[in-house]
């Protein structure tokens, strides 16, 4: 009988900041690596070791000794450490689709220098894995995925925990995304440490081979077994070498080698048994127990996940889109900026940063960050809107009236449609290079303009607007080839309809001035004292607050919409645990304030003001248990006697082109240890529910498999989630709210989490986090998007678009090659997503994504004449595959079931 071989693999999960802040960790992974480089001077026989699959680690390093490349260099085209295959381990159902792809495209491109990348798809410890991931990785050429969370249970401080009912018997299964594509998985089933600090005193060795040797038999279909030698932070064990040789004396039945991870899948796929569990879609833990799926960390530090979306929107829906437009005509494509801002963006990804499971230096660290890739990300913008601009003829607006201040309103979300837009115009410029003091400027301006005036579209036609007068103010230009230009103008913000704009194009409208200011326009949505009614919908405003809300188009009513809920939670930054015998505090039945507050053609706006006692805080039971670590699950705190009025203002609007209603929730958090959530009852007792996951529409079940006990059945979202049968259903979208409950109330009422406020980290110590409790001002977005069941793909899309704002951006009058209004990527494909259009690196190519939200095939079709002179297909890598046949500027192709699809543009 053949030995079975024993794989040593050495590694350290580097978690780049998670109980200390960054730089703490920085510190201490340059010595790791720094002992690490001296072990492999020293020790000939210490092979080699994993960097966690991520190439910032090899970054971090660099930033301070750079001299130090040409070593690394070295040692990793000899095999013996790795770089790649991303940027960093981020968490997956907390970050975008295209922030998944661009993890994976720069640590590509970030590990080609130092030789071969690795094609492994590593995810030791993300919270739960993405159901799109094989076909990610296999467009991506990467066969194999590690991971250690989703399938089988992995209990707090990472103990690995035995439930009912296993997905997979064996560490190897097969895992399979939702349009068929797969890749081998393979589970840490004992854990990313099951070899770590391995003894080289016999009986010590002894002890430790006969449990960790055990606990991987139980586990491997093949006669391979992995030891994972590290563990979070791990330095390397520098006497590996000789705990191997005592293992070799100890047990000359097996064969214990000091491995690596190709050879390692190498030879366990040349075992694997024909028979092994298949695994479809989403990894999520759903056959556990509940309480460790770490699902919480999504209602964690909310403001993080807001601030994650608008810059995650802003870089993929909008900066790129229109950088790319500005390249078609004439602009370098900002490669370079571009990438800084994403890797800017992307070290806040890493699981235990977006999650909110960190100390509260952390996400003081986090928000600079954020606030650095947004201000590159507009930079971006405003200097493409600015190019396009210049090329766009509007001319026309001269003969309505020789003043007119033209502007454009790009909407690059992919989907055509109205939305209400806002710009502020600069009139009257005077600038001080023309003499006088800045006073005697700004009195000319005063006295040379005014507020009065009106908007037309390229037609002339006049639109509603209301116009805000912000006064004459500083503004300055900073040209490129002189000095900064200081100037005085008047300030107008303009808020308006922008009627149908194309999928990924712009609109010209102008400023028309004129001498007296324009009478309001008579229409109103407004229908009733507490009503508001456009074509498709009509919104009555309850005494307490809740909507009840009239879907025209297929006359269904929709009742006791967006009252609040308020539960304690005694649990962490990574679990919700509400005290035992609490009840829920909700808006139900308790008069609001309402009135009245925007009343214009093109939208209503009411606002509802809520009173909400609550108590303050937990007792005083609570911070005994943390500080003396009882598991939370054996905590007996509650809350507290003491309350707090918790003030909620909530902005309930429709727009005249709305399919939705608006919502935009303000309030000061005056409590801690509890969590608040919006609460829409569907009306629909559906068995499962859809939500916008990591590139897919996700199908879920609303009620857990038989093994969960947690009472709470809280999960992942990105821009919506939605309860529907036939002839009726409801879609809710958000920005930047990733946590929401299907309750199974009947109701089939989908609770959206806006505030989850705890005091701890939780797991292996005490660290306190008191920012966490997200005292002060906050505040949320939503919107309530019903629909027939049958149209549920058009609630999707009115969703993402949602998610994306307009960009509006004040030019002159003047003559040029493209037209007032154009569509640059006209598309069509019913139940397709949009997902991005960037330039390829290499190549200067446009490349565009979507994906198939649906489990049928779909035809896509692309019109490229505004952007190429032919088609042809793409990985999410850019790698050119078959050309695409076109017939009169427009290709077409068939999406499979789930399908991702990436098409490039040729020049």
């Amino acid at each position: 009988m053949a030995k079975k071989t024993i794989h040593v693999v050495s590694h350290t999960h580097w978690d780049r900041e998670w109980y200390m802040p960054f730089e703490a960790h920085h510190v201490r992974l340059l010595k790791t690596m720094d002992t690490l480089l001296d072990l492999f001077e020293q020790d000939p026989e210490y092979r080699s070791f994993y960097l966690d699959g991520q190439t910032i680690v090899l970054e971090d390093y660099l930033q301070v000794y750079p001299e130090k490349r040409d070593k690394l260099i070295e040692l990793a085209k000899e095999g013996k450490i790795s770089a790649g295959p991303w940027y960093v381990l981020q968490d997956e159902f907390l970050t975008s689709g295209e922030a998944n792809i661009r993890n994976l495209q720069v640590g590509h491109r970030d590990a080609r220098p130092f030789g071969a990348v690795s094609k492994i798809g590593y995810f030791p410890d993300s919270f739960g894995n993405m159901g799109q991931a094989p076909q990610l990785l296999r467009q991506a050429g990467i066969d194999t995925a590690i991971f250690g969370r989703g399938v089988k249970a992995t209990g707090f401080d990472n103990k690995v925990e035995d439930a009912a009912a296993q997905e997979s018997p064996f560490s190897e299964l097969r895992w399979v995304s939702p349009d068929g594509s797969e890749v081998l998985g393979i589970l840490f089933a004992n854990w990313y440490s099951n070899g770590n600090e391995i003894p080289v005193d016999k009986e010590a060795a002894k002890a430790f081979w006969d449990r960790a040797i055990a606990a991987a038999e139980r586990y491997a279909s093949t006669s391979h077994l992995l030891m994972m030698n590290g563990c979070d932070h791990q330095p390397p064990q520098t006497d590996l070498s000789a705990a191997l040789r005592t293992a070799r004396e100890l047990y000359p039945d097996y064969e214990f080698i000091h491995s690596n991870f190709d050879d390692y899948i190498k030879a366990v796929k040349a075992e694997l048994p024909q028979q092994l569990s298949v695994i479809k879609g989403e990894l999520r833990g759903q056959h556990t127990n509940g309480w460790y799926t770490l699902v919480n960390t999504a209602s964690a530090r909310v403001y993080i996940k807001q601030k994650n979306q608008k810059n995650q929107t802003l870089l993929e829906k909008v900066a790129e889109p229109l950088a790319a437009l500005a390249h078609r005509h004439g602009l370098p494509y900002p490669h370079a900026v571009l990438t800084y801002a994403w890797k800017t963006l992307m070290q806040n990804h890493p699981h235990d940063s977006i999650c909110g499971c960190s100390v509260d230096d952390v996400y003081r660290e986090m928000t600079t960050r954020f606030d650095k890739s947004i201000q590159v990300a507009s930079s971006v913008v405003e200097e493409s809107a600015a190019h396009l601009n210049g090329r766009i003829d509007t001319s026309g607006f001269a003969d309505m009236h020789p003043d007119a201040v033209p502007f454009v309103v790009y909407n690059t979300s992919g989907y055509k449609g109205s939305g209400v837009a806002t710009v502020e115009l600069r009139i009257g410029r005077r600038y001080f290079r023309d003499g006088g003091s800045p006073a005697d400027i700004a009195a000319r301006v005063e006295s040379a303009t005014s507020a009065a005036g009106y908007i037309v579209d390229t037609a002339g036609r006049k639109i509603d607007a209301t116009v805000e007068d912000l006064g004459v103010r500083f503004g300055y230009d900073l040209p490129d080839d002189k000095f900064r230009q200081p100037y005085m103008a008047r300030v107008l913000r303009l808020t308006f309809e922008t009627g149908e704009l194309p999928g990924l194009g712009y609109a010209a409208f102008a400023w028309i001035p004129q001498q007296e200011a324009a009478q309001a326009a008579a229409s109103s949505l407004v229908a009733g004292p507490t009503a508001m009614e456009n074509e498709w919908l009509k919104v009555t405003i309850e005494p307490d607050g809740g909507i009840t809300l009239l879907d025209k188009r297929s006359g269904q009513t929709y009742a006791g919409l967006g009252h609040y809920e308020d539960v304690g939670d005694i649990g962490n930054e990574y679990i919700f645990k509400q005290p035992e015998g609490d009840a829920a505090i909700t808006t139900v039945g308790r008069p609001a304030e309402i009135r009245l507050v925007e009343d214009t053609p093109f939208r209503a706006s009411f606002e509802v003001t809520h009173h909400l006692p609550i108590p303050a805080q937990a007792d005083d039971l609570l911070q005994r248990e943390v500080q003396t670590m009882v598991p939370f699950l054996k905590r007996k705190a509650g809350r507290s006697g003491e309350m707090t009025e918790l003030s909620i203002v909530t902005r309930i609007s429709l727009e005249r082109s709305g399919r939705g209603v608006k919502i935009h929730a303000k309030y000061v958090n005056t409590a801690k240890d509890h969590r608040l959530r919006m609460l829409f009852p569907s009306g629909v007792a559906a068995d499962t529910h859809f939500v916008d996951s990591v590139l897919e529409v996700a199908e879920r079940d609303t009620t857990p498999a038989p093994e969960w006990v947690n009472p709470s059945n809280c999960q992942h979202q990105q821009a919506f989630v939605d309860v529907h049968a036939s002839g009726r259903g409801l879609t809710i979208g958000n920005k930047g709210l990733n946590e929401y409950e299907v309750l199974r109330d009947g109701q089939g009422t989908i609770a959206v989490t806006l505030l989850r406020a705890v005091g701890e980290l939780g797991d292996w110590g005490v660290f306190p986090t008191p920012e966490a409790q997200c005292l002060g001002p906050n505040e949320a977005e939503l919107i309530i998007l019903p629909h027939n069941g049958s149209d549920r793909f058009d609630a999707y899309t009115e969703a993402y678009r949602f998610q994306v704002p307009l960009t509006a951006s004040q030019t002159d009058v003047h003559a040029g090659t493209l037209p007032p209004v154009c569509d640059m990527l006209e598309w069509e494909g019913k139940g397709l997503a949009f997902s991005n259009l960037k330039v390829n690196e290499d190549r200067g190519e446009l490349v565009a994504r979507w994906y198939n939200m649906s489990d049928s095939p779909v035809a896509l079709r692309i019109c490229h004449d505004a952007l190429g002179s032919g088609l042809y297909a793409s990985t999410i890598m850019e790698d050119r595959r078959e050309d695409i046949a076109t017939e009169d500027g427009a290709g077409k192709v068939e999406l499979r079931g789930f399908e991702i699809f990436t098409a490039g543009f040729d020049r």
